[in-house]
């Protein structure tokens, strides 16, 4: 396990946000930057089709689309 948080770089020593994922996990992993094929994912409870063109907010909050300008 490692972080990029000061106390790990300058200290090599075991930081909370180590503790954190450790704790909020069950195999001491979290995927901080998931695959390029999760991001193609349709959120479960995706609404865009109701929407024409606009996305819905699962979709925004999600990453997977942008609200346009």
């Amino acid at each position: 396990m490692a972080c990029t948080c000061p106390h790990y770089v300058h200290r090599n020593a075991f930081c909370k946000h180590m503790a954190a994922v450790e704790n909020a996990t069950d195999d001491g992993t979290l995927d901080a930057f998931p695959s390029e094929d999760e991001d193609e994912t349709e959120p479960e409870d995706c609404d865009c089709n109701g929407l024409d063109s606009f996305p819905c907010w699962p979709c925004v909050r999600t990453g997977r689309k942008e609200l346009p300008n």
